[in-house]
């Protein structure tokens, strides 16, 4: 059957109309402070790779000697026989890591998030979504068929005002910890005491505090010195801050031990290759080693700040690596990326739907992989553009 009464054409050329058109520029290099694009290197703000560790040597002589030992497709789902040792290595080391007794191994955070809403919550049950939410927390909570409620960005107040006003059950809040566009914080002690007060279940995404922050970078509920008990339910990405793919959910090996039994995307996806799982257990070590990654990165934060404020621009209220440069106008966003890509700094506009209308802005991201001259360099380039009012 064709395809012509989907609307494809209307819809991409509404796209094309409000500047919204998304593709993929290829690029031909590693994941570092560099990035190759049709053969010109720009210093990369727009990664992830917050503690410079997608590339690290050891990573990547862990990865190419479990490929070579272990193959490289896993085979099969984990519960028939594509579990392999490494998995169970790896989420033995990710539960004593966060400090808590189990860990369960997801291909895609995304997989994750609805797995474990999905196998928590279902019709006559209550979710609560932060305002900001990440798009697969909020797909999770609307497709698990709860009853489904977003209350206002960090404002506990308005939470556990819907809370009370609800009579289900089984309650879950759900939050990122770390807000991927905005790069501020969950306020995870008031949250924490809201849902404990309201016989409420706490869910964190940390997928951009997992490596970053705590003393030991075991992520955002270190940060604020939060136990088992206070957040049972931890999930975090490892294609972030660790360098290298999938995710995993961290709690009692009661939830563990329901989650393997219950989660469908966990159940019917095939593991993950071996040997990601064996270079993510040496990005663990070096998180764990290696502390002057996030001294680094916490000083280029810090650097930035200062001194991009200083020139008048409007940076949004995040101590984290994301620190977004407010635009608001869209067609703004996209000629101060192209401004600065002409300079040799690749980074992304971010505009709606990802962020509201009106709140278009560039996503800076800084890594641990910056030298200080590399962030003085952009920092010297925004102010080029702020003085000749690009």
């Amino acid at each position: 059957m064709s395809l012509t009464h989907f609307n494809l054409t209307t819809k991409l050329l509404e796209r094309h109309q409000q500047q919204r058109f998304r593709q993929c520029k290829t690029h031909d290099s590693p994941q570092s402070a560099t990035l190759i694009h049709q053969g010109q290197t720009y210093l990369n703000f727009s990664s992830n790779d917050y503690l410079g560790l997608a590339n690290h040597p050891l990573v990547k002589k862990a990865f190419i000697q479990s490929a070579e030992q272990d193959g490289v497709g896993s085979g099969a789902a984990h519960l028939v026989c594509g579990h392999h040792r490494q998995h169970q290595a790896l989420e033995e080391e990710l539960a004593a890591f966060c400090q808590r007794p189990a860990a369960l191994l997801f291909s895609t955070g995304y997989m994750a998030n609805l797995g474990v809403i999905n196998a928590l919550v279902g019709r006559g049950d209550a979710v609560f979504e932060d305002r900001l939410n990440h798009a697969s927390l909020l797909d999770g909570g609307l497709s698990s068929g709860a009853r489904f409620s977003r209350y206002q960005h960090n404002d506990v107040d308005d939470l556990q005002q819907k809370l009370q006003a609800n009579d289900s059950l089984k309650k879950l809040v759900l939050t990122d910890a770390v807000f991927s566009m905005d790069g501020d914080l969950a306020p995870l002690p008031q949250l924490i005491a809201c849902c404990q007060q309201q016989q409420a279940a706490l869910m964190i995404d940390d997928a951009h505090g997992f490596g970053v922050l705590g003393n030991t970078g075991a992520g955002t509920s270190e940060h604020f010195g939060c136990t088992v008990d206070d957040v049972p339910i931890y999930m975090a990405t490892l294609g972030k801050a660790v360098g290298t793919f999938g995710a995993f959910v961290a709690g009692s090996q009661e939830l563990i031990d329901y989650l393997r039994n219950f989660a469908r995307p966990y159940i019917y996806t095939t593991a993950l290759p071996p040997a990601i799982a064996a270079a993510t257990r040496q990005s663990l070590r070096l998180i764990a080693q290696e502390t002057w990654r996030r001294e680094q990165l916490q000083a280029h934060i810090q650097i930035f700040r200062q001194q991009v404020l200083a020139q008048g621009w409007s940076l949004m209220a995040s101590d984290t690596a994301i620190q977004p440069l407010l635009v608001g106008d869209e067609q703004r966003a996209l000629q101060l990326s192209q401004a600065l890509a002409d300079k040799g700094f690749w980074v992304t506009a971010i505009r709606p739907p990802t962020v509201p209308v009106g709140e278009s802005r560039l996503r800076i991201t800084l890594t641990a992989a910056h030298k200080t001259a590399d962030v003085q360099a952009l920092i010297n380039a925004l102010a080029e553009l702020r003085t000749n009012d690009v």
